[in-house]
């Protein structure tokens, strides 16, 4: 017993050692030397040697340095890990992520990310590449595609600062000096308002217009004998250009109303006085082609009576001037009646300063560039001057007159063609003269993020809307799985989501047998504004559906054909043209290419092309009738067959054809004859007032008084119920 005591004594005057050597050796910091590995003995403390002298001084040395190894490695992997950042297998995401901007960030495709979410509950159809993905949904993504995200760091987007240009506060009027009145030529199609301008200004633009019609604005000025000057804005009289016409008044400061004396008040005559008044502009009525024996330029001004144009011989303050522009009658009176009101209206403008103005017209020219023709209307345009006009500038090259003269500078009322635009602006646009080209490329910067703004709101908005609906439809579909585990209710949605993916393809075919993909180029920036506005009136998707995939001003190009090789589309192309390498190119491709130069012949293509799009329907063409008077039977076999005794009192029978039996207005059958007997004979017409025996089916009785009727059946191309209103 005691000596089982002392052999414990001596084990811990042991352990008592071996923990002082180690302090020894931690204090001298010997686990910061480089020490190679050295295995610890396999012998257990007990089996040590009895006496601390003895132990082996540089065994107990290796097992503390071993020890102290393990735990300096320990805490140094812990600080790697914290200071090495993870780059592989890891994505930096953000809020409002597109699927195709998740897809590159993963260095993923874009299949990759439709097949994560099949998983979640969005639905798929409404998934775009350029379509906002929440941040729960990307997360999930990332996640279940093996990898980890981090959040990209926000950075705190300041206010913006508005760099757009405005117009400059109103002129003193010491400054101001008179200018030339700027007058638009407004009524109906056909009316005249062309040759009057003609008359007047003694060219024969009209000769030269495709079917007579005006297809564009014109702008011009007309020099008086008394040394005046009128600038005058030839809007088009036709339906299709009614947002042309409004464009015009917006700028215009006196409407001269042409109204054909045999025609009378017409739609458009009804529209140009709406114009006139929401401009609020006043009126000259020209009444034109007095010189017709059926003229009645008294009912003109009665007719007028009704839409509050008061003529003066009325009491009113509309000055009404009969013309005719043909023969150049009265055209002088006409002219002076417009100069006196000018006058009255004492139109001045400030000749100083940055250049305010409206585009006019806007259109391409293969040699020129980017042309437009625009109204002075502050200011003195001049070369070298730098402009701004929607979400484009421009440094001005040159200037050239209505006739193509170029000029070195235009006053306040003066049209005039610009050319040196980095890209054609909208007609209606705004023009604006800036310092430099610098501040040009601010201001358009700052239209351009304006509009992003509000395009990216408008979007979030619907994506929003959207989302909130797939939520509202999910939780349905969740409860109706709430019976099943977690496991079991991914199955069913991915199987419902991967079905519904897989018919996707199949859909979009069946679609676009039924869309008309169209391609709309135009000389001029109007032209394609009025054909929009046309197709913006198409009300008829169950039929067919429109689908514009692009629009521009110019010639066809190649680039045109293969969109619409691309959309399976046609391209309808106004006032433009298609050399022969783009023609031979477009049959080769099987494209239609419709180049048209009066806007109701493409509407009317237009119409065609959509009607060859609509599937043909059947329709039954009455060819006999005829009345059951009795009803036997006849054995044929071991079957007993129903045979009716008819006679034919419309048309004829022909076996050939197809026939419908009718009992109390109902039919109760349709098919083919099984037989068609007269007197005993088998034939295979029975005419009007002819007897016969017919049986029909071995299980279909008839009934005295049934009605048979013989059909033909035939296919008629459908057309479609679309009226663009000529």
């Amino acid at each position: 017993m005691n000596q089982g005591l002392l052999l414990r004594f001596e084990n811990l005057v042991q352990l008592r050692g071996a923990c002082q050597q180690l302090r020894a050796l931690s204090s001298r910091k010997v686990c910061g030397a480089r020490w190679k590995p050295v295995e610890l003995s396999a012998h257990p403390m007990g089996s040590l040697p009895l006496h601390p002298q003895l132990w082996p001084k540089q065994r107990l040395t290796s097992a503390a340095l071993s020890q102290c190894r393990h735990l300096a490695t320990k805490e140094e992997t812990k600080k790697k890990k914290k200071k090495i950042p993870l780059t592989k297998g890891e994505v930096e995401i953000r809020q409002k992520m597109t699927v195709e901007e998740l897809a590159q960030a993963m260095g993923k495709d874009i299949d990759h990310i439709y097949e994560v979410l099949l998983y979640t509950n969005i639905n798929l159809d409404s998934v775009e590449p350029d379509s906002i993905l929440h941040e729960d949904h990307i997360k999930m993504i990332v996640q279940k595609s093996g990898m980890k995200y981090k959040s990209a760091k926000l950075k705190e987007e300041k206010e913006r600062k508005n760099t757009d240009a405005v117009k400059r506060p109103p002129a003193d009027p010491a400054v101001l000096t008179p200018r030339p009145p700027v007058v638009t030529i407004l009524g109906h199609v056909d009316h005249g308002k062309t040759t009057l301008l003609d008359s007047l200004r003694k060219t024969q633009v009209a000769a030269m217009e495709a079917g007579g019609i005006t297809q564009h604005i014109g702008a011009f000025i007309v020099h008086m004998p008394s040394g005046e000057k009128i600038t005058f804005l030839d809007t088009p009289g036709h339906a299709a250009f009614s947002a042309m016409r409004a464009r015009g008044t917006n700028v215009t400061d006196i409407v001269i109303l042409v109204v054909a004396a045999e025609d009378g008040v017409m739609q458009q005559t009804i529209e140009s006085i709406q114009h006139a008044k929401n401009a609020g502009v006043p009126l000259i009525l020209a009444i034109n082609k007095c010189d017709k024996p059926e003229a009645d330029p008294e009912r003109v001004k009665k007719e007028l009576l009704a839409h509050d144009v008061v003529c003066e011989e009325f009491g009113g303050d509309v000055q009404a001037v009969n013309i005719s522009a043909l023969k150049g009658e009265n055209l002088m009176v006409l002219a002076e009646a417009t100069v006196a009101l000018a006058e009255m209206l004492e139109l001045k403008a400030d000749a100083t300063g940055l250049v305010e103005g409206t585009i006019i017209e806007s259109r391409k020219d293969r040699g020129k560039g980017p042309l437009t023709t625009a109204i002075i209307q502050r200011g003195t345009l001049r070369k070298g001057c730098v402009l701004v006009a929607g979400k484009t500038w421009a440094k001005v090259r040159f200037l050239f007159d209505e006739n193509g003269k170029a000029v070195d500078a235009a006053s306040p009322g003066t049209p005039v063609e610009i050319m040196g635009w980095k890209e054609s602006p909208s007609a209606g646009d705004e023009i604006l003269e800036v310092e430099s080209e610098q501040r040009a490329q601010e201001v358009v910067a700052w239209r351009t993020y304006v509009e992003q703004q509000e395009r990216m709101k408008k979007d979030l908005e619907v994506i929003e809307a959207k989302q909130k609906e797939h939520r509202v439809e999910y939780e349905k579909q969740q409860q109706k799985l709430a019976h099943l585990t977690w496991r079991q209710r991914k199955a069913a949605l991915y199987k419902a989501n991967k079905q519904l993916m897989f018919s996707r393809p199949k859909e979009k075919t069946e679609m676009d047998e039924n869309t008309l993909s169209l391609i709309v180029k135009g000389d001029v920036d109007g032209s394609v504004e009025a054909i929009l506005n046309i197709l913006d009136s198409y009300d008829c998707e169950d039929e067919c559906k429109l689908d514009i995939v692009y629009f521009g001003m110019g010639d066809i190009s190649e680039n045109d054909i293969s969109l619409a090789e691309a959309f399976n589309g046609v391209i309808f192309g106004f006032s433009v043209k298609a050399n022969e390498s783009i023609k031979k190119l477009a049959d080769k491709k099987g494209i239609k290419i419709k180049l048209h130069n009066i806007i109701y012949k493409l509407i009317e293509d237009l119409k065609d092309e959509l009607n060859s799009r609509l599937p043909p329907t059947l329709v039954e063409t009455t060819v006999g009738e005829a009345s059951v008077l009795d009803t036997f039977s006849v054995t044929v076999g071991k079957n007993k067959i129903p045979v009716a005794g008819c006679r034919v009192h419309k048309g004829l029978l022909d076996r050939k054809m197809k026939f419908k039996l009718i009992r109390n207005r109902d039919v109760i059958w349709k098919g083919c004859l099984s037989s068609l007997k007269h007197h005993k004979d088998d034939v295979q017409v029975v005419k009007t007032g002819m007897d016969c025996g017919l049986s029909l089916d071995k299980n279909l009785e008839f009934s005295i008084g049934d009605e048979i009727i013989c059909y033909e059946e035939k296919e008629v191309q459908q057309t479609t119920s679309w009226d663009p209103g000529f």
